[in-house]
Order: C-alpha cells, then structure tokens, then sequence
C-alpha cells in the first residue's frame, strides 16, 4: 500500500468495506509460522461462537475485547495467532434446524436421498413436534450442515465488518472433520488411561430434548409448588407425617430420613413404615442432609425427586424404584415392591401420566384415603432446569459415558486447582469463581447426549448368545479409523452383517457433549496430533478470552482436557469480559427477549464506533445499553470523525516530521505525549484496555482542542526553524497517536494512516516514549498551563462578548512565579491564536487572565 492523497472531505461512511478487502488482500493480519518462533508468538484461544441463529451485542462486545488485545500485541512485534471457530455442534443448532426446516429426527427412519424438506425460514409452522415431519437420521444431519455452514458465512460477514484482525486462514469447525478426528482420538486417550468410563446411574434429564445434561449445564429457576402432608402406617398402627413436593413419586419411594441428631425420630430409626396407596415397607434413617426444620422435620427419598436424593440412595445403599420414564411420564412397569392388589390398582391409575397428572392423580387418591393432612400448602422454589430446557428437569437411570473432573479425585482436583492458581486472570476476583467451582464439583462430568448432531462416540459393543449389549467390554476405534461413526460403520474385527446379530455387535448411537469438543479448542486450533510443528509454536497459548459465565464450562472443561492429555494449563492469560445489561439492568439474553443484533447498529453509526464503546468498558465490568440513546457509541463515531479531521488539518502544513523540534511548547507537548505512550503501553500489558484508551482519547482531546490551536498560526506562518518545529512536532504527535488509537477505532486510523504512510498502521510498530524524545527535554506542565491561559483569553473575549477573532491591544496573565516563569515560553503561540498585540506576565495567586483591552476598529 502507497501514500494516499488526502479525501476533501473525510468520511467514516465506506471504510468498512474498503479497509476490509485491502486487509484480506495484503494478507495484514495473516499468521506467518515461517518467521515465528515459540517466543514471539501470542496465540489466542478465541472462542467459537455458537452457529445456530444470529450475534448479537454482547459478541460484538466480548470479541472487541480480544481485537484490541490482538492488535495491541500484533504492534508490539509479536507474531499473532488468531484463528476463528464454529460452534456448529448441540442442542442448540438442532433446535434451530428443527424449527427452520419443520423436520425432527426419527433415527428409526431410512435415508432418503431425495429429501426435500417442508419449507424453509423457521415461520413458526414448525414450533410444535407434533408439527415437524419426521426424517432419518443422515437427512437430519445434513439439514444441520446445511443451515450452519449458511450461518457461519454471515458471522464471519459481520465479523469482518466490525473489523476483527482475525486470520481467516486459520478457521475450523466442531463438527468438521478435523474436529472429529481430534474429539474422538483424545477420548479414547481418556477411555484407554482411565479417565473415561462408562456406568449406569441416576442422571439429570431433561425430558423435551430427551438427553442428559450435565452438571454444568443447570440453571435454579424459582417455580410454583405445593407442600403435602402426607401420612406413613409405623408397625403399632400410628402414623408419621412427611411433607413433599412430589407425591407423584410415592410408588417410588425407598425409605424415610431425618437428621440423626433429631430427637423427634431417633427412636425410630431402624424401624420400618408402609408408604401409603402402594402399602411399601420402607426403613427410617438417618443422615446428615436432612434439615430438622424442613417441613416435619422427615422426608422421604424416592428414586430420584431431586439430586439430594440420588446422594440418600447412593450413601445409605437403597434399590431403585425408578418409575420415570425419558418422556417424563411415569413408566408402565408397576416396581417390584409394590405386590398388593390395591397398591398395583393405585399405580395403574398413574402408568403414562405426566409429571402433573400424576401428581393430581395422586393427590386425589391420598385425599380419598385419608392419608392426606390437610390442604397441599403453595410455595415458590427453585428447581433445576437445562439451561436451554423450559421444563423441570427429571432424574433417570441410564447408561451413560463420564471423564473424570476431580470430583472423587482428591489429586486430580488439587492439580486443577494449582493450574487455576498459575493462570493469570484479567480480572484478578474472577480467580475465585473457578475455585469455588472445582471445589463444589459432586460428580464427574457426563459427557455422552442422545442426540444426533454431534461428534460420535467412537465405541460398540459385542453381543452375546441373546444378542444382549456387553457393556462392560467396549470396542474401540482404532486411530487409524477416524473419524468414525459407529451407528453405520462396522466395528474392528466384525463384519457388517454381524450388526445385530447374537455373537455380533452393536454401535453407540450416542454423541459426545458439544463441550466436550469445544474443551478441546487449543488442540482444534493449534493442529494437536494433524500440524504437530504449529502445536509446538502455538501451545500452550498466550490467552483465553470468554466470557464471565461460562467460566464453569468452557474454561474448566478446556483446563481439565490440557491436563488429562498434556499435564500442563493450556494458556498463560484468561481475560473475562463481563455482561451486556439493558437500561433496567437486566442480562441481555435470547431468553429474556431482550437482545440486540448487531448489524442494523454497525450500518447507523460505524465500526469504529461500535468497537469504542465496546473497548470503553474493563473486563469483567457489565456494560449497560440502551439502543435508544446508545451514547457511547455517539462518542465513539464523534473521536473518529475528529481522527480524520484532525490528520487532514495537521497534513495540510507544510514541513517535514523529522525537523529539529526546538520550541518548548512543541517539547512539552511531545513530553505529555511521552507519558501517555508509557501509560497506555503499561494498561495493555496489565489487559487494562479501557484504561489504555480512556488516557489516549484525554490526550487527544487536549491536543485537538488546545495544542493545535495554539501552534497552528505558527505552523501556518512563514518558514523557518519555529514553524518546522510545530510540523514536526504534530506529524510526530499524529504517527503516535494514530498507532495509540489504532487497536480500538481500526478503519480511522488506518485511513488517515494512509495519507503520509506506506504500509498498514497495524503492522507498525507501537509507539515508545523513546520516539518522542528531544534534545532538550520537554516539561509537560507547560502545555497545561499554556491550555488554561488560551481558555482565559477565550472567556475573557466571550465575557466582553467579542468573536474569538477580534483584535487585542493588550492582555496581562497573572500566575504565581514559577507558572509565569514557564508561561513566558509560550507567549508568541499565546499572542497570535488570542490575536494580542502586548502580552504581560505578572506575579499574583492563580493563574489568570486579569485584564483584556480589545483593539479599535482602527487598530484591528
């Protein structure tokens, strides 16, 4: 790129467009492995963003954070890794296909190579299942791949439009080959060092989706609810009292417990009762959990009403009554237990209810009993939910696949913990968010979904004699397999027609958790076992931006895999952004309703502007909005704007910019400036973007609204060493200024950058205080004194209500000694921009301007 000629008229309208091809063309921001080395690469972690609808404002926001950083460092002479992801896996763009397409997956389905599906556009015909056509598995998956590829070219449009310095060179995809290969390989790492296993337990289950969820997947939601009292027959004929929100849940019913301290039911335990309707002997125990003021004091536990009760069965060793079904209704198959005629009657009143029906159902038979205490009592709770679910979730035993966190190993945990402890984290209190998680882990992370959009688990399994699954001796993939999926490829040393077959074999049908592919971001990016040299150059990497809310998965998960599989933190650096919050200071979320897209704001008010109030907010800091009066995104279109006319009116002087600078106005100005290079270079090394541009723009405003102003009459006047003296020194303050803002209004500046430069600014060096060092140093207080003089002179010609441009005969400035003493320096750019013809400096209290004589229309 060649100097370009200055526009007469400056505009931020096009930049986009225009700086976004050139950049791409001339490769600017292309990672150049040939001349890297291990110790001048950053690398970032960047986080893929979820293919599945639209961005909205809280990316734009995140991501704006991560640029700045990345140009910041890409100035600084570091070679900048920063490839871009595709969260196209889950639940999620499964959802998205289902009520774009009007389709849903019936794998029980045949390929249909011909399929068409039933619209297209997501016109809220297809929000109901009942609605949505069923289709194969194959054809299922292929409107998945259709639909994200589509989506993933309008995120990287508008990613290129807010003008992220991204190599799109360097991009991959979670659900791409690649991916899979690196997914399934380093799970069967984990399967074959014993990290990953397989076992049959209560799992959390949401019942719409019908998949498992995973611990860090839940959500409290505060709902509705009754307390029921609800009474059990002990052995001499009394009763004892439960209260529950689930009565539904009776049939399933193991034993009753209270705290072993309560003094209402010790004499109880090891004693039995017989729960009521279904005439079940259960024990009465005893265990710390249950609170002695809650309810009466005793609860029941059934297979499984919450998660406490998985830990009641589990510890105290109780059988499974389970009567939950994966569709949330309550299973056919009357439990074993329950043997009496009226007992079995009663259950058959419940088979294939849903959770509410069966609850009324139940209710009205204990009213009918008399085993019901008075009327059920509302309350409000808070109940766990899926976080994409809007139902309750269930507890059902299912066989699923796990890798261990820590949670039952004590030197597993103490190792993520120590790795949480090395990183260095951009805020500092986030630190704690992570412990307290890895600390309050209960069970190791469920990794497999039943779902079809997804990275297969490489695993079948034999059959035996009866054709049952042996699930205790799976089969593995092989590397050289990969990627494979195991519901239509045949499993190593099989033949295909043994699928099936008694003595044959069957495929896992299930996929892995999206997390447990997007934990493996470093690995996908950096080319773990495809590019073993880049790997070497770019891991582990420099940074880790997310985020604050998915500290719990993304960047737990990413830290359990780096350590599984490599011993070590895969980053050196997690920088958290906070929230985006609406004017009530609420969340922005797509659940909430109140989410902003993107593109309609970057097209009103410009990238640059966008980008700056992005970068105004720290991280970990929540920024309110309000698209209504967005007013820093005003600020921000209002400095860039300023950037192009200020590099206009200081490129209209005529000079050179390495011209000796030998007034001392021009030294101080160039000091200040020195000072704010060191504190703007010292906030991006501590990941204080904000601070970095907040002391800049102050800067900026100063230089453009009193500098200039004070040397321009000198810039413009006849040639000579003090006018090449202002020239050089506001070409030299422009180069220092246009790098400073470069990382945070990038089209701006690299446009005005283009007007006296070859090359980019973003491949320009950041600025040194050395830079703007002269042969005699500068004293910054100078230019501030000199600022508030010409703001007296103002306010003294708008006092006697005069124009800025009217004459003076004279004018005495009073300051004590050593501001009148430094002032006198400036006095020749103080008497032409005030247009004083006699100017006095006098000793007094403060610095001010204590008289004013306007010149005569003669004089003038």
């Amino acid at each position: 790129m060649t100097a370009a000629s200055v526009p007469d008229k400056p505009a931020l309208e096009g930049l986009e467009a225009k700086w976004g091809g050139s950049w791409e063309e001339a490769g600017t921001y292309r990672f150049d492995r040939s001349s890297s080395t291990r110790e001048n690469i950053y690398s970032i972690d960047t986080p893929p963003p979820t293919a599945s609808g639209s961005l909205h404002i809280g990316h734009v926001f995140s991501y704006t954070h991560t640029d700045v950083i990345a140009r910041f460092q890409r100035m600084r002479g570091k070679s900048v890794f920063y490839p871009m992801g595709w969260d196209d896996n889950g639940l999620p763009t499964e959802r998205r296909v289902q009520n774009y397409y009007g389709v849903r997956c019936d794998p029980s389905l045949h390929y249909s190579p011909d399929f068409v599906a039933p619209f297209e556009g997501g016109d809220g015909k297809s929000t109901k299942a009942a609605d949505q056509l069923p289709i194969s598995r194959r054809n299922f998956i292929e409107l998945c791949e259709r639909l994200t590829i589509e989506d993933e070219k309008q995120f990287e449009a508008l990613w290129r439009t807010l003008g992220l310095s991204v190599d799109w060179t360097q991009t991959y995809r979670t659900i791409g080959p690649d991916s899979l290969v690196t997914s399934q390989s380093a799970f069967l790492g984990n399967v074959e060092r014993g990290e990953a296993y397989q076992a049959m337990a209560p799992t959390l289950w949401d019942v719409t989706f019908r998949t498992a969820v995973a611990q860090a997947e839940l959500e409290d939601k505060e709902v509705p609810a009754a307390y029921h009292r609800v009474s059990f027959l002990k052995p001499d004929g009394s009763t004892i009292e439960i209260e529950t929100t689930r009565p539904e849940l009776l049939p399933a019913c193991v034993a009753l417990v209270a705290h072993p301290d309560d003094e209402r039911y010790k004499h109880l335990f090891g004693t039995s009762v017989r729960t009521p309707l279904f005439d079940v002997e259960v024990p009465v125990l005893a265990h710390h959990l249950a609170q002695k003021d809650k309810g009466s004091g005793i609860a029941m536990i059934c297979t499984f009403g919450d998660v406490t009760d998985v830990v009641w069965w589990r510890e105290l060793d109780l059988p499974n009554r389970a009567i939950m079904g994966f569709d949330g209704r309550i299973i056919a198959e009357v439990p074993e237990a329950i043997v009496s005629e009226a007992g079995q009657a009663a259950y058959a009143q419940l088979a294939g209810k849903t959770v509410f029906s069966a609850k009324q159902a139940v209710v009205e038979l204990l009213r009918a009993s008399g085993d019901l205490i008075g009327e059920p009592k509302p309350i409000v709770h808070a109940v766990k939910f899926f976080e994409k679910g809007d139902k309750p979730l269930e507890i059902v035993s299912t066989r699923q696949w796990y890798i261990r966190n820590g949670a039952r190993d004590e030197k597993l945990r103490a190792r993520l913990l120590s790795h949480g402890n090395d990183l260095e984290w951009h805020p500092e209190f986030m630190r704690v968010r992570y412990e307290n998680w890895v600390n309050g882990l209960t069970g190791d992370w469920l990794i497999s979904r039943q779902r079809f959009f997804g990275v297969p688990l490489p695993v079948w399994y034999p059959l035996d004699a009866e054709a049952n699954p042996v699930f205790d001796a799976p089969i593995l993939a092989t590397r050289e397999m990969l990627p494979v999926d195991p519901s239509s490829e045949t499993a190593p040393g099989y033949a295909a027609d043994q699928r099936g077959q008694a003595g044959g074999f069957v495929g896992e049908v299930d996929v892995m958790d999206t997390w447990a592919t997007s934990s493996l971001t470093p690995q996908l990016a950096g080319g773990w076992e495809r590019d073993p040299e880049l790997f070497d150059l770019v891991y582990p990497f420099s940074l880790r931006p997310q985020g604050q809310d998915i500290i719990r998965t993304w960047l737990f998960s990413t830290l359990l895999r780096s350590e599984l599989e490599h011993g070590m933190s895969p980053w050196k650096h997690a920088a958290l952004s906070g929230f985006i919050v609406d004017p009530d200071r609420k969340k922005m979320s797509k659940s909430k309703g109140n989410v902003v897209t993107p593109a309609g704001m970057l097209e009103q008010h410009g990238s640059d502007a966008v980008r700056y109030w992005a970068a105004s907010s720290r991280l970990g800091t929540d920024a309110a909005f309000d698209p209504m009066n967005p007013t820093q995104i005003k600020i921000g279109r209002r400095l860039a704007i300023k950037i192009l006319n200020a590099s206009k009116f200081i490129l209209s002087f005529e000079g050179a910019a390495d011209a000796p600078v030998t007034e001392p106005i021009d030294r101080s100005m160039l000091a200040g400036l020195a000072a704010v290079v060191t504190q703007s270079s010292t906030a991006f090394d501590n990941y204080d973007h904000a601070r970095a541009l907040e002391t800049s723009e102050s800067f900026f405003w100063t230089f453009c609204d009193d500098y200039l102003e004070l040397v321009k009459e000198r810039a413009y006047g006849e040639t000579g060493p003090a006018q090449a003296s202002a020239v050089a020194a506001l070409r030299t303050a422009l180069s220092t200024l246009l790098r400073l803002f470069a990382p945070f209004v990038p089209f701006a500046t690299e446009e005005a950058w283009s007007w006296s430069n070859d090359g980019s600014v973003h491949r320009a060096s950041w600025p040194t205080a050395g830079e703007l060092a002269t042969p005699e140093a500068g004293d910054p207080a100078l230019l501030d004194l000199a600022s508030r003089a010409l703001t007296g002179i103002r306010r003294a010609k708008t006092d006697a209500k005069a124009s800025q441009k009217t004459a003076v005969s004279s004018a005495v400035i009073s300051g004590i000694a050593s501001h009148v003493g430094l002032l006198t320096q400036a006095a020749a750019d103080l008497q032409a921009v005030g247009r004083i013809a006699e100017l006095t400096f006098v000793e007094g209290s403060e610095l001010a301007v204590t008289s004013i004589v306007l010149a005569t229309v003669s004089e003038s």
